[in-house]
């Protein structure tokens, strides 16, 4: 057996604490110290680019914060709009750089201070873009030499850096322990695949492949966000995620608000505000956040634009912003468990959503699927419960 003295736990008055393995830990650090947390996020984000990868093939990338994805990605080209939004603008990127630049767009202002995964080596060029990031640490399987140079220079040289055994298998039982008592379970080693996608009870039963590509990023992101937890992904990254929430409903609309705001990030008026050359990228990020919000007068008031803008942005008015998300189409969602009523479906009408993936086996799933059927949109019935905790 290996173990790793950690600084301390969830908490700091949470001492001692480790992480062991009896058949040796299957991880190097390459640089920094981890914590409790950091190593949560990284195991379970680990799971999900690597699960990725084999779904569809492309190099995939995921940002965690506390144990859940704010975004995940595969390595699908940008598009101007994107490349603008993202702030990469005429950039040629590696495949692995779009994963995480993708990942990492999703939703920007959860990802500050993230912890990266990379199902594939990480090059120099996406050491670059994270080294200009808030970020804890990655973990990835390997390390070109020019890139673990750069990380090792980050946070003053304590950039945490992890490079993952790619042969490792854990044991299928799994243990935790809760207030002392032990746990056992089977680990959820289900897989995600195209054959989950093949029961649609809905009239419109049109699944391209890149809708089944987005139900399969959805599905298999869920498989590792605390639930309750629904995702919104479109053009092979996810735009919205909702987790934790007890009411379903609820995550649909937290997912849904998320999705909104990565659409509107890309409206012409938001792309084209009139930024000082010196603000900080993440002081870039929370000022969209508000504009786009209903709260934007706080942003826009006299001595406040002033600090972030050249000159005072126009507003963008509610008739604007619902003129612009109208236009959103294509847009696929997942579930971890089945929806009980019809209004998630509502609600994700609202967001663009032409294409759904969930578990069925709700005693209402005639009512969701009719409201599929209203707006003439694909379900399919995957009978996979994701439920992650």
């Amino acid at each position: 057996m290996t173990e790793m003295e950690l600084k301390y736990g969830c908490n700091p008055n949470q001492k001692p604490a480790r992480v062991f393995c009896e058949k040796g830990l299957p991880f190097t650090v390459l640089n920094g110290k981890p914590g409790y947390i950091n190593l949560l996020d990284a195991f379970n984000s680990w799971q999900l680019v690597r699960e990725l990868k084999e779904a569809t093939g492309l190099p995939a990338a995921a940002s965690f914060k506390h144990v859940s994805p704010a975004g995940a990605a595969v390595a699908v080209p940008l598009s101007e709009a994107l490349q603008k939004a993202y702030f990469v603008e005429g950039v040629e990127l590696s495949p692995v750089a779009t994963a995480y630049i993708r990942a990492r767009g999703a939703d920007r202002m959860s990802s500050y201070g993230d912890f990266v995964a990379l199902s594939d080596e990480c090059d120099a060029q996406t050491a670059s873009f994270l080294k200009r990031e808030v970020s804890d640490g990655i973990i990835a399987p390997s390390y070109s030499a020019e890139a673990l140079e750069i990380l090792k220079s980050k946070r003053k040289g304590t950039y945490l850096v992890i490079q993952m055994d790619t042969n490792y298998q854990p044991e299928p039982l799994e243990q935790k322990q809760v207030f002392g008592i032990t746990f056992e379970q089977q680990r959820n080693d289900i897989k995600i695949t195209p054959d989950c996608l093949t029961e649609i009870p809905t009239v419109n039963k049109e699944l391209p492949e890149s809708a089944k590509r987005d139900l399969l990023i959805s599905l298999i992101t869920l498989k590792y966000t605390q639930s309750n937890s629904v995702c919104y992904a479109k053009d092979g990254q996810a735009i919205g995620i909702g987790a934790g929430q007890q009411s379903r409903v609820h995550c649909t609309r937290l997912a849904g608000n998320k999705a909104d705001i990565w659409y509107l990030r890309q409206c012409p008026k938001v792309m084209n505000l009139p930024f000082k050359e010196e603000v900080r990228r993440p002081d870039r990020d929370n000022a969209i956040d508000v504009y786009v919000g209903e709260e934007s007068e706080d942003l826009l008031t006299d001595g406040n634009w002033e600090h972030l803008f050249t000159e005072k942005p126009e507003p963008l008015t509610r008739e604007e912003k619902k003129a612009w998300l109208a236009t959103q189409t294509g847009v696929a969602l997942g579930s971890d468990a089945f929806f009980p009523f019809g209004d998630n479906i509502e609600r994700a009408r609202k967001s663009g959503v032409s294409y759904i993936a969930q578990a069925g086996g709700s005693i209402r799933d005639d009512n969701v699927i009719a409201t599929c059927d209203k707006y003439n949109m694909t379900m399919a019935m995957t009978h996979i419960r994701l439920f992650h905790h």
